[in-house]
């Protein structure tokens, strides 16, 4: 998984909503266009930017629709990456640089 690439793609509001809405149950472009008030294109491409970094699957296939969900897996390594820097953070930081011109 590439965190920054999936940080990216949730940094966008739109994408953010439909891993919402996909979080409580499986939906379809035509679907998921009617909750967000857009286009299908729109969904359709936010759907293959959230795919290429892997938060999404083909959850199943109805005809022509293609219903989508989370994966999981990927939202709870991202959680795992995001809780190794929060436990990574010192209180009693120092400065790392050399801010005064002084050596470390």
């Amino acid at each position: 998984m590439d965190i920054t690439l999936v940080l990216k793609c949730l940094a966008d509001e739109n994408r953010l909503k439909i891993i919402h809405l996909l979080a409580e149950r499986k939906y379809c472009v035509r679907a998921l266009a009617k909750q967000l008030e857009i286009s299908e294109s729109a969904v359709s491409q936010h759907i293959k930017i959230l795919k290429n970094a892997g938060l999404l699957e083909i959850g199943d296939k109805n005809g022509y629709n293609i219903h989508y969900a989370v994966n999981r897996d990927c939202l709870i390594m991202l959680s795992e990456n995001i809780m190794k820097i929060a436990d990574s953070v010192q209180t009693d930081r120092k400065c790392g640089g050399n801010c005064k011109g002084e050596r470390l």
